[in-house]
């Protein structure tokens, strides 16, 4: 059904392009709406036919997810808008702000079917389940089973939260409606008044995911770390380049899915030609604009390989940190000679939860550097390991 819908609906075939993104975002919340209050006008009816608060509270929650699956759908259609005097960088990051809307009405949700849980448990009425109530809430667990495979298989397609919570939404529903019908089942073969404590499970469970999927959307917004596997292409993307020696700092900054900016230093032999380091360079960023829909931007850094002084030091100090810390590494290593001493200037990467150890790692780093026939002082930046 979902590659069905997909070839009639969706032209676009390459999952980096915005507009196959924009597309998937919008079928599946089209289709959510249709399919939500479909199943919010069945449980609607049999929770008047049996009075049942907890399916009463499925059929609420199934019209909760056609708001949900608007919002979804809205988002998806407000992020294509192109970059504008306002926005240089676009509009995609209204995906992220469209699962958060998602996530607190599932939370507003959750707190309205907790009060009115208590309330059938304080208070407990007869529920009148019929064969007719268990065929409508089969149904419904099938329709939805369906909707977070539907969901999650377009949402891991594209990578987009919005969806990924959206088949999370989809899966709780078939989690509350499964209980609710148990319940419905226990109490018309042993009368059990249970109907008010699944009520409350259900909505607790809501609550969760509520907060759950919150935390998911909120990062990206936040600015949370790139995905290590994307960072990985990047850099092994790069490294594959002819001439290119090593690289540093990269740095990626996410305004929303399709609209990824990224920045980073590529280390070249400072022997080569700077026109023909100059044309590389080019090439990797035209190719990441075309093929990744990634907005590099190169910083070309000379590396001195002929000089064997400043090779032996370079490997010498490579080792001493080493030494100090595996974690610690350096790059942009550089020397200023003078008459009566030698600077020493390289960037050090640095661990998060060794930030407050930069004097210590210096007076450690200048002990190890010192020689009878030569005066080494070090200049040190401390770069974060985040982007190295």
């Amino acid at each position: 059904m979902t590659q069905l819908l997909l070839k009639l609906f969706i032209k676009q075939t390459d999952p980096q392009d915005p507009a196959y993104r924009s597309a998937c975002g919008k079928l599946a919340g089209l289709v959510g709406i249709i399919c939500n209050i479909l199943l919010f006008l069945g449980k609607l009816l049999a929770g008047l036919l049996s009075g049942s608060i907890s399916v009463m509270a499925d059929a609420v929650n199934n019209l909760s997810d056609a708001s949900s699956s608007l919002v979804t759908l809205l988002g998806f259609k407000m992020a294509e808008k192109p970059a504008d005097s306002d926005h240089p960088y676009g509009h995609a990051r209204m995906e992220y702000l469209s699962g958060l809307v998602v996530a607190a009405m599932i939370l507003l949700i959750g707190a309205e079917l907790v009060k009115s849980s208590v309330s059938k448990i304080f208070h407990p009425e007869d529920v009148a389940f019929t064969w007719l109530t268990a065929g409508i809430l089969v149904v419904s667990i099938l329709v939805k089973l369906w909707m977070s495979l539907f969901c999650r298989g377009l949402g891991k397609r594209i990578d987009s939260p919005a969806l990924e919570a959206t088949a999370a939404d989809s899966r709780n529903d078939v989690i509350s409606t499964a209980a609710v019908l148990v319940a419905g089942l226990l109490t018309k073969a042993f009368g059990w008044q249970i109907d008010g404590y699944v009520g409350l499970a259900v909505a607790l469970f809501i609550l969760y995911s509520g907060v759950s999927i919150a935390k998911e959307t909120i990062d990206p917004i936040l600015g949370a770390a790139p995905d290590p596997g994307f960072v990985k292409m990047v850099e092994q993307k790069i490294l594959s380049y002819d001439k290119v020696l090593g690289i540093h700092d990269l740095i990626v900054h996410d305004y929303g899915p399709g609209r990824r900016f990224a920045s980073v230093h590529v280390e070249m032999d400072s022997q080569e030609s700077p026109l023909i380091c100059h044309d590389i360079i080019d090439d990797i960023e035209r190719e990441f604009a075309e093929h990744y829909h990634l907005q590099l931007v190169i910083h070309y850094d000379p590396l001195v390989t002929n000089d064997t002084e400043l090779t032996h030091m370079r490997q010498l100090v490579e080792a001493e940190v080493h030494a100090i810390d595996p974690r610690l590494s350096i790059h942009d290593f550089r020397m200023v000679r003078g008459p009566k001493h030698t600077n020493l200037i390289f960037d050090l990467v640095l661990p998060f939860e060794m930030d407050g150890r930069r004097e210590e790692l210096k007076r450690l780093i200048d002990q190890r550097v010192q020689f009878e026939n030569q005066k080494y002082y070090t200049v040190i930046t401390f770069d974060d390991q985040a982007f190295n």
